[in-house]
């Protein structure tokens, strides 16, 4: 921009300032052209036939010459720098307890990258800002049109930069996307009030703070402040506060051009707020040409920044064509969503407390002045209108031209304003009530040592009387000492003081039909629900079964919400079981934004709750397991068997398409569960059989890969066998061909101990590997020093082995008993942190059924251990030996003893010289003790067997 050739009004402050720059300046181009731009850039903006009115957001004195200017003006059409598609959603603040956010928001993107999802933009509003004051100033008043003429939220994102290559993975809203010198600005939030508009992307007027740090640094250091906020608040907010309209805005455009001039230059953020300029005012000369409007009947209220604007489209007269480009074909749904001042402080960068204070300095100047704000009809948590009753503000004669304000502004210091010790004194003792009840030992002597040093501070910083951000730094001097013995720190609780973190509310006519259906659905439980308390619902099912209805609702809530908007305190439900008596602790009111946000969804819960369940099995990321997990939810919480047989197909499609394991132990717990409840509940349906057949094709055609796989771990492949062992009747019995399990076991040869472990498990069950051979194997590596180390590791197949063969708990415990009764203390010490933490890792389930075999396998008193001999030893092992019974005399001995030849070869061939005995059977004792002897040795029996056996007949 080139000076105008005329002198102005500004004249002589140019030249004057021009001056300064040659005289105090080493090289006066630059600082004069500086300044000397920023003198054209408040004529320019002054001069405009359209009156502008520049603002800074959440600001006492723009609110304060906002509510003067009004009332003087009159306007009929105001044009307010806010998105357009907003609009429709103002009428509902009325409806509201401030503060609040507009919002808009999209969780179905077209023509935005998918990994931005979901969008959110917010537009908060306290009642101390100049917005609000516009709007309940249009609203309220017959015959007076507000415009909205900021670029709409789907434009908000197609303006944000998109680098090559990172276009589809850096969602927005991060720092380095959001604009530095705009009115878009995030940050991360900390606090669970501060999170009220979680990752939004915040959209205000009249965001003024440089955009050069090291001027904001020189600001502060040279201000003795320790942040922008209470620099602002020293030496713009004060001064303005009872500045008249024309001073206010001249210092206001001078300030924003100020900060527009120092800004770095080639930035993205520059080029998105100039084309928000062009946007802006494209649409205002499309208004006025539309409507016929006459311009001295508009005002157009934007931040300080953008007034100072110098695009070729500034200006009524301008003829510069913009093209404003379409929307994205996404869906966007709008609706107000609580805000705090903790909330609006954390997205826009303020200092904590800032907005607290400005909201405090906003209800002092209110009632020093008798001035009346604009206040919607019906507006929730404040006093009705007093305009009656407080002093009007006449309109002034109109001027004939503009003056300088600016000179007579810059030259003088600021009104010296007095020490207040009535409003000092009262916070002192105010805070010290506050800090006795929150733990601090706090006394009358500190409430004195508090309002003597805020006088100090004042002092060394140059003030004439103590501000707030003073009185916080004395308080947490005198009175913290660098303790916090209570719940809250000290300049916390001079937020407090100062009106505190106010949290906004949405009304009940205000929310989105489900919100609306949830509060109406919950009324009988008898809660007031917009209180931001948690409140405790006793639901007894069976003495009140009305309530059942409320009880779903809770538990599709449950799943819907944060963890903390609904948590069951008693009761449960899980497939097939329902709890007869249930108990909630319900902070709905707490959890407003969630509710919202749930109502872009849907009409009703049941409908939200449905197509989440149906995104999340047709999602890029869904897997078998998390269908399985679709399909428990819907038979749990809705009554649908369409949409439970769509999920199970779905379910038996991924499985059929995954190539790898990771998943097997989670489907195989969750198909278990599905399989038992249908069995218990009625015939299984399709999908289960269809889900059993596929599942067992499907891991015999991987079993062999994943033995031999690193990446597949021995709790996978041991759920694969688990399912496939426990699946065999069903599978078998639907058709499946159980070769297949035992061509996949033949054809897996692991490496690992652990899956080496698995195999042999399998093959046991398979009827392939004797328990025998498997007990010699085990003892083999037990007596191989150089496979003692890795033992741990094949104990750990053995334990994951125990889900899909059970029957392999004794062996595990003997297994285990024989390590540690064979290993020396040496080897033994070193090889128990590797079992432990083995164990822990990979079958932490499946210990308690080890201990429980252990238990019914030792004794249960030292006494017995004494005696105990373990079931696995070798004496316990051998075949029991069967005595032999006394020969009686029958008809067999008769015919021998009618005939003896036989007898008697016999004996000569053994070399037997005994003779018979008589009929009597001879001497019955020798008879006794023989028997035993044979019993007690038969080696000689059964020698003489074999010998029988090997002589030729």
């Amino acid at each position: 921009m080139t000076a105008p050739t005329t002198p102005g009004p500004f004249g002589a402050l140019r030249e004057q300032l021009t001056a300064a720059a040659s005289t105090f300046a080493g090289s006066s181009d630059a600082v004069a052209e500086i300044l000397a731009g920023i003198v054209d850039d408040v004529d320019r903006a002054l001069g405009e036939e359209l009156e502008i009115f520049p603002v800074c957001h959440h600001s006492p004195s723009s609110a304060l010459a906002m509510v003067r200017r009004l009332r003087a003006k009159q306007p009929k059409v105001i044009y307010l720098e806010l998105c357009e598609d907003l609009q429709p959603l103002l009428g509902e603040l009325r409806n509201c307890r401030l503060p609040v956010a507009v919002q808009a928001f999209a969780s179905e993107l077209d023509g935005f990258p998918a990994d931005w999802g979901p969008l959110s933009v917010v537009a908060p509003i306290t009642e101390a800002s100049a917005e609000y004051q516009a709007i309940a100033y249009a609203l309220e008043t017959p015959g007076v049109e507000l415009v909205l003429v900021d670029r709409s939220t789907d434009h908000v994102f197609q303006w944000l930069p998109r680098p090559p290559g990172t276009a589809d993975k850096a969602p927005p809203g991060t720092a380095e996307e959001a604009p530095s010198g705009g009115d878009v600005e995030t940050t991360t939030p900390a606090g669970e009030e501060a999170a009220l508009h979680g990752d939004a992307i915040g959209v205000e007027i009249g965001d003024l703070r440089p955009r050069f740090a090291e001027l904001e640094a020189y600001l502060l250091h040279h201000g003795k402040v320790r942040h922008w906020s209470e620099w602002w608040d020293q030496y713009v907010e004060q001064p303005l506060a009872d500045a008249d309209h024309d001073t206010y805005r001249q210092v206001m455009v001078l300030i924003g051009s100020l900060f527009r001039r120092l800004r770095p230059a080639g930035s993205d953020a520059r080029d998105r707020d100039e084309d928000r300029e062009r946007y802006m005012w494209t649409r205002m000369r499309q208004h006025l040409a539309a409507s016929g409007a006459d311009p001295a009947d508009c005002l157009y209220v934007c931040g300080a920044f953008h007034a100072a604007s110098r695009v070729e489209q500034f200006g009524l007269r301008a003829d510069a064509p913009f093209d404003i480009g379409p929307r994205t074909g996404t869906r966007w749904h709008y609706g107000l969503i609580p805000s705090s001042h903790s909330a609006i402080e954390a997205q826009f960068g303020l200092a904590p407390g800032s907005v607290s204070i400005a909201a405090a300095t906003w209800t002092k100047a209110v009632a020093r002045t008798g001035l009346a704000p604009f206040r919607l009809e019906g507006q929730r948590g404040g006093r009705t209108r007093t305009a009656g009753r407080r002093r009007a503000t006449t309109a002034p004669a109109p001027a004939a031209g503009v003056a300088d304000r600016l000179s007579g502004y810059l030259a003088r210091p600021p009104a010296a304003q007095g020490l207040d010790e009535a409003e000092l004194r009262g916070w002192c003792v105010d805070i010290v009530r506050l800090a006795r009840r929150n733990g601090y030992l706090a006394s009358t002597a500190d409430a004195i040592a508090v309002f003597e040093t805020s006088i100090l501070l004042a002092g060394l910083r140059n003030r004439a009387r103590p501000t707030p951000y003073d009185f916080a730094d004395a308080a947490v001097t005198c009175i913290e000492k660098d303790v916090v013995p209570g719940r809250r720190d000290v300049r916390r609780l001079c937020e407090i003081l100062f009106g505190g973190d106010r949290v906004g509310q949405v009304g009940y006519e205000a929310l989105p039909p489900l919100a609306r259906d949830v509060h109406d659905r919950l009324a009988p439980l008898g809660l007031d629900l917009e209180k931001r308390t948690i409140q405790r619902a006793l639901v007894d099912l069976r003495a009140s079964p009305e309530l059942v209805p409320c009880s779903d609702l809770l538990w599709r809530l449950r799943h819907l919400l944060p963890s903390d908007a609904v948590r069951p305190i008693m009761g449960e439900r899980r497939l097939g079981q329902r709890s007869i008596q249930e108990s909630w602790d319900l902070a709905l009111g707490r959890n407003q934004r969630s509710l919202i946000e749930l109502g872009y969804e849907g009409v009703t819960v049941e409908q939200v709750l449905e197509q989440r369940l149906r995104r999340a099995v047709r999602g890029p990321d869904a897997t078998a397991s998390v269908a399985l997990g679709a399909v428990e939810d819907a038979i749990r919480l809705l009554d649908s068997p369409r949409l439970v047989d769509e999920l199970g197909t779905r379910a038996v499609e991924l499985l059929a398409a995954e190539r790898t394991v990771d998943d097997a132990p989670e489907v195989l717990r969750r198909i278990r569960r599905l399989l038992a409840h249908h069995r218990a509940t009625g015939p299984l349906p399709a999908w289960c059989e269809a889900f059993v057949t596929t599942g067992y094709a499907h891991y015999c055609t991987l079993l062999p890969t994943a033995f031999l796989d690193e990446d597949s771990g021995v709790r996978q492949v041991g759920a694969m066998l688990g399912f496939l062992f426990g699946m065999e009747s069903l599978a078998l019995s639907l058709g499946c061909d159980r070769s297949q399990l035992e061509l996949a076991v033949a054809q897996s040869h692991p490496a690992a101990p652990a899956k080496v472990a698995l195999l042999w498990a399998a093959r046991h069950q398979l009827g392939l590997l004797p328990l025998a051979e498997l007990r010699e194997r085990c003892a083999e590596l037990l007596g191989n020093p150089l496979v003692v180390p890795a033992f741990p590791q094949y104990l750990s197949g053995f334990v994951q082995a125990l889900e899909p063969v059970p029957g392999l708990a004794p062996f595990v415990v003997e297994v285990m008993s024989s390590a540690f009764a064979r290993l020396p203390d040496p080897v033994l010490l070193p090889w128990l942190p590797t079992l432990i933490t083995t164990l822990r890792e990979h079958g932490a389930e499946l210990v308690p059924l080890l201990v429980r075999e252990a238990g019914r396998t030792f004794p249960g008193s030292l006494a017995a251990l004494d005696g105990w001999v373990p079931p696995w030893s070798a004496s316990s092992l051998a075949p029991p030996t069967r005595p032999l019974a006394a020969v009686v005399s029958g008809p067999v001995s008769a015919l021998l003893a009618a005939n003896p030849q036989s007898v008697d070869a016999v004996a000569a061939l053994l070399g037997c010289d005994g003779g018979w005995r008589g009929p009597d059977g001879g001497d019955t004792a020798a008879s006794a003790g023989l028997t035993a002897l044979l019993a007690a040795h038969p080696e000689t029996t059964d020698a003489v067997a074999g010998l029988l056996a090997a002589t030729p007949r």
